[in-house]
Order: C-alpha cells, then structure tokens, then sequence
C-alpha cells in the first residue's frame, strides 16, 4: 500500500519509523510475550517506557531539576481549566493574549476560576495576526501571563517569545519540538500530544515544581499537579500506548536533530507560502505574512466551491486533510516535523496545475 500525504491538523501525521516499529512490537513488546497495551502500568516494562519519554522530553529540551515532566490525560482543552486551578489563586490576575480560537478557549476557561486580564487581542482579527510584544497590557504582579504558541486554525506562530516578570505560560500543542526555544524562559508548557508528539490521549505538561506549590487545597486531587509529581505521572492509570508511541518520536526527534527539523519545517512552510504568494492571487494567504505559521499553512480560493473541488481532487491524489477548520473555512496544510518534503511537492504541483485549470 502507498501512503496518503496527511495534512491533518490532529490527529497528525507521524515517523513512518515510529509506525513501524509500534506495528513490530504491537504483540509482542521486548520479547516479553505481551503487547505494550497489556503491560502493567507498575510493571518494569512500562516502567522503562515511562522513563525513557521523560527523559528524552528534558534532554530535548535541557530541562534541570527544578522542572518536572508530566504526562495527563485530557489533552491540551482540559489544561485550559487546570492551569488557573494551580497557578491563579484569590485575589490574583491572570494576564491571557487572546491571538485565536485556542487561546480564546483558554481565556473562557480560565475566566470560570479567576479574574482575567486579555492582555491583548486579535482574535477576530482578519488577516489573521498576532499582537506584538511591545502592545502587551500586562499587569503588575499577575500570577502568569499565558500564550498559545501557534495557533492551528489561524495558521499564526510566535516568532519570539516575550518576556515576562510573571512566570510565562505557553500552549505549545501544535509547535512542540519544531523548533529549539530556551525552556527557562517558561513557568509552565502544555502541548496535546496529537500534532508533533504522537497520538491523542496524552498531554505533555513540564512545570516549574515551586509553581505547582501554589495550588488550594480544594482543588480536587486528580487536578492538581502537585499530585501527579509526587507521584510521577502514575496517580492512576496514565495512557500507557500513547507515552510508548512519544517515547519513540521523541527518540526519532532526538536522531532528526531539533535545530535540523526546524531548517526542514521552514523550508517546508516557505514553499507551499510560495505557491500562493505567486499565484497572482489565486490562492491567498490568510496570516499576516511575519506571523505565518511553519506548522499550519492557511489560504483561500477565489471561491468556497472551488475550494470544496480543491480538497476533493487532492483527495483523490492521495492528499487527505487539506479542508480548513469548519470554524473558519478555506484550505489548510498542517505540515509536522514528520510530514515529508515528497507531500509539500507533490501539493505545490498540484496548486499550480489546479490554477491552470481553473483559474
């Protein structure tokens, strides 16, 4: 069987190495007569799994002590309402940039548990854009000022982070590991794992351990990340298959190099935005072009059944994935750290003799 080309935002596409491997192991894990599935949780098995995954996530991102790596369940939307549960007590404001869907989700859940300051916002803005750092209303002495590193459905990136005196936390589901970032700079990250790390079920979460002793006591013990340190992940029953399958995209991350996947994922980017920059407008992009995604290239069409056709005759070339977010329409090509250069020309051809054809 040949490959689709998977341009979906999430679940994503994954290392073909990884895939193999999985299916290797899927019956029986290390010569262990069981499939990973049915190993124990407890048992040394998993256990050599669990470890391994957050090892290669603090190697990745040279992590020291003072940070714990967490795997929870409940992905990146349940991580909306933990985060201002730990980290935002009585009294205290919590500064949100608003830049999109995802971080108006974000801001709605938080808004449940705390004051909200929207530090800024450009959520509706069309072109899609982010603010700029200097714009930033940020109040003094917030209990965290909270960004969404890439914005899937807007095809929106920070290009730089800012800095912050409140401890920076990031939603970075959709550009974790695309590119090398200085982890110091961040109180706490969160990323669902279905995008760049591996299957849906589990969310990585890295926290500064001090930040985790803020929480009240009347959060419910499964919420708390103070909890799932003590106990390292292992509370209860952790998605056991979805931590193996990023123990081995990470090991792949590690052999691709960090600094060598980010030169590839804006090359990548830089050409399929060069098919609709060059198209005399057949194709336009929907981001304001120094905010462009490299994960998540979003554009229109002259019109939306043209654009339907478009996802249609790509699916038949083996390009699945292509419709844009039912929210906002439009084409979009999420394009991972796995997703091959093959797809992003077999895409790039395929755009320039659809213009021919109807443009």
């Amino acid at each position: 069987m040949s490959r689709a080309y998977n341009f979906n935002a999430g679940p994503a596409v994954l290392p073909v190495e990884v895939l193999e491997q999985a299916r290797d192991e899927m019956v029986d894990f290390n010569k262990s007569g069981m499939s990973i599935i049915e190993h124990s949780h407890r048992g040394k098995e998993y256990d050599a799994v669990h470890q391994e995954a957050a090892a290669n996530i603090r190697k990745l991102l040279n992590l020291t002590d003072e940070y714990a790596v967490l795997f929870l369940q409940g992905g990146a939307s349940l991580q909306f309402a933990m985060v201002p549960m730990n980290l935002l007590g009585a009294g205290q404001t919590a500064d949100y940039v608003n830049s999109g869907a995802w971080a108006s989700k974000a801001v709605k859940e938080a808004k449940l548990i705390g004051s909200v300051n929207v530090s800024a916002n450009t959520e509706k803005d069309i072109p899609t854009k982010l603010p700029r750092i200097e714009d930033l209303k940020l109040t003094k002495g917030a209990a965290y000022v909270h960004i969404t590193s890439n914005e899937t459905i807007a095809g929106t990136q920070w290009k730089k982070f800012p800095v912050t005196e409140a401890p920076l936390v990031a939603d970075m589901s959709s550009d974790m590991l695309s590119r090398s970032f200085d982890a110091k700079q961040f109180g706490l990250i969160y990323a669902g794992a279905q995008k760049n790390l591996g299957p849906a079920g589990v969310a990585l979460v890295i926290i500064r351990k001090d930040l985790a002793e803020r929480v009240s006591e009347k959060v419910p013990t499964m919420l708390k990340y103070k909890t799932h340190i003590e106990e390292n992940s292992l509370y209860n029953t952790p998605p056991c298959f979805s931590i193996y399958i990023m123990m081995l995209v990470t090991r792949w991350v590690q052999k691709m190099g960090v600094a060598n996947l980010y030169k590839q994922n804006v090359d990548k980017a830089a050409k399929i935005y060069s098919a609709v920059d060059n198209s005399g407008g057949f194709y336009k992009g929907t981001a304001v072009r120094e905010f462009r995604s490299d994960m998540n290239i979003t554009f229109r069409l002259p019109s939306e059944p043209l654009e339907e056709t478009f996802v249609k005759e790509a699916s038949k070339l083996g390009m699945k994935g292509l419709k844009g977010h039912r929210s906002v329409g439009g084409i979009r090509a999420s394009v991972y750290n796995a997703f091959p250069l093959e797809g992003i020309n077999a895409l790039v051809a395929f755009m320039a003799d659809f213009q021919k054809k109807n443009g």
